[in-house]
């Protein structure tokens, strides 16, 4: 008897020669025509909160508690509380749930748009892991480890980074680089080891996810005052390609460049990961073919019938008795109003400030909740991208050099084979200081401009790849995560964002810690429950 895991690496193995030869005779033929789409969320009926212009409600109705927005933080908040009450509501603007873990799929595969994979999770949030108890991603444990479901863990080959003509294993800088780089490689990452052993004077771990649980030392929390190219100066680090991976780094979770990060939050990146298994090492990856958005379906398995998708809330007031919440229903074209004991707001800080009223606001500094752009294009492959004997195929390949985080392999967790079709997910931060010039950019970018910026970067480990593309299509994330700027993660205004209003409204968004990970949007939502919970506000119905 044989593993699954080892059944499906040797199966990929004995179909690698039938593939290369396919791939060898399509690159004969010359490219073709392919259909291309620039698609994304529902902006229509979101720029109709710019204008304000709504009819007072037609409909009103009540709840326990109003959520607001069907991402991971309104839907991990939904799941809480379903198991106090079935009296609530969660309005989401778009039609499905998932923010930035929305997905698609053609004939081939399921594909992700966004978030597309969770790290073996610390021990910090038990919430979370009785949930991936629930969704069977844990099926048990052994020696106090969990036992993690071997269909969800990364297949291997996991990682490859193109770099100097050659594809090597794994993401750090190695082949080809000087003995002197790779020296000043292996002493950033012992200290980075090392910061993930350290904890602080209040016995707290240094870097924790979720990043609350982290020490409040001023020797830790002092490094949010430096963006992280200036601890790589201040501690000797100069090699062009340690300075490319970490930046890499930055932009893989934050969607910003080593200047604009917080060096707390970068060096976070590299200390806060903990997560052990029994049946899988530490650096494992949790991924499916559609991504994150296999959470996502697990999350709102039990509250669907508490979903309303298309609709756009634009007012939440506080009443004598709770909240009253305003929305334009686009599936019946009404305006309608729920009023309920309590709301919790599980959106970005941008549109908190349209929906608050002023007198509401807080005083808050909405300007420092900065919002990385991003564009992601799903490309619809007649090619397994093995080119070269050896190349093969990983779940996430990288290019050295580039500013995009390369691609992921959207049928890599799929068993069986497909022959040389494929799904591969490109991914792109826009980097820069000037967000609002990048969003503007990224707005008016056609598919063709699209189009050519990916292929231009994918050409260069895949000159001939134009000639196996069947379909492109992009989607543009104009706000697609939170940037941990320096001195944002200790500021007064993160802190201060979370902070719940006359205890009738609460906050649920990942933008309050600073780091747009699913880890963090999870924390967040079954907080803002808790919270409600134990104010004892209501009896719940």
């Amino acid at each position: 008897m044989i593993s699954r895991r080892k059944f499906v690496k040797h199966s990929m193995q004995a179909a690698a020669g039938s593939s290369l030869l396919l791939s060898a005779l399509q690159s004969c033929t010359t490219p073709s025509a392919y259909p291309s789409n620039l698609v994304g969320p529902n902006a229509q009926l979101g720029h109709m909160l710019r204008t304000g212009k709504f009819d007072a409600p037609s409909e009103s109705s009540s709840a326990d508690v109003v959520i607001i927005g069907g991402g991971i933080s309104g839907l991990s908040a939904a799941r809480y509380l379903k198991k106090y009450t079935g009296n609530f509501i969660l309005l989401e603007l778009d039609n499905d749930t998932g923010g930035n873990a929305m997905a698609g799929s053609n004939a081939i595969s399921a594909y992700p748009w966004g978030a597309h994979y969770l790290p073996l999770p610390g021990n910090n949030d038990p919430e979370l892991i009785a949930f991936l108890q629930k969704a069977n991603v844990i099926t048990g444990f052994e020696n106090g480890l969990p036992v993690y479901n071997e269909y969800h863990l990364c297949f291997d080959p996991k990682e490859r980074l193109y770099i100097n003509n050659f594809w090597q294993e794994g993401l750090t800088p190695r082949e080809g680089v000087p003995e002197k780089d790779r020296q000043e490689i292996e002493r950033f990452l012992a200290l980075m080891h090392d910061y993930k052993d350290q904890r602080g004077s209040d016995g707290r771990e240094a870097f924790a996810i979720p990043v609350d649980h982290s020490s409040q030392d001023k020797k830790y929390r002092v490094l949010d005052s430096i963006s992280m190219e200036e601890f790589l100066a201040q501690n000797k680090f100069t090699s062009p390609y340690l300075r490319w991976y970490v930046n890499y780094c930055c932009a893989d979770d934050f969607g910003s460049s080593l200047a604009d990060t917080s060096a707390w939050a970068g060096i976070h990146y590299f200390a806060s990961r903990k997560g052990k298994a029994a049946n899988a090492s530490s650096d494992t990856m949790l991924t499916w073919p559609e991504g994150n958005y296999w959470l996502v379906k697990q999350l709102r398995k039990d509250v669907v019938s508490q979903i309303k998708n298309n609709t756009l809330v634009y007012s939440v007031e506080t009443t004598a008795t709770g909240v009253s919440v305003l929305y334009f229903d686009a599936a019946t074209n009404k305006t309608k109003q729920i009023t309920a004991h309590a709301a919790v707001l599980a959106t970005p800080q941008f549109i908190n400030q349209r929906l608050l009223k002023p007198s509401l606001n807080r005083a808050l500094d909405y300007t420092a909740f900065q919002y990385a752009p991003w564009m992601v294009a799903n490309i619809t492959l007649d090619a397994t991208l093995e080119e070269r004997k050896g190349e093969k195929l990983c779940w996430d390949n990288v290019i050295y050099g580039s500013d995009s985080l390369g691609y992921v392999n959207a049928t890599h967790q799929q068993i069986g084979f497909h022959g040389n079709q494929n799904v591969v997910t490109y991914y792109k931060p826009l980097l820069g200081s000037d967000i609002k010039k990048l969003r503007e950019q990224a707005y008016r970018a056609t598919i063709e401009d699209w189009k050519t910026t990916t292929l231009q970067d994918l050409r260069r480990p895949h000159k001939d790849i134009e000639h196996y593309i069947k379909q492109f299509d992009a989607w543009v994330w104009g706000h697609g995560m939170i940037k941990p700027s320096p001195g944002f993660i200790t500021g007064e205004t993160r802190l201060q964002a979370a902070v719940p209003v006359e205890d009738k409204i609460y906050f649920a968004h990942s933008d309050m810690s600073g780091v747009s990970i699913f880890e963090e949007a999870f924390y967040r939502g079954h907080t803002a429950i808790r919270r409600i919970l134990e104010r004892d506000l209501f009896k719940i119905s």
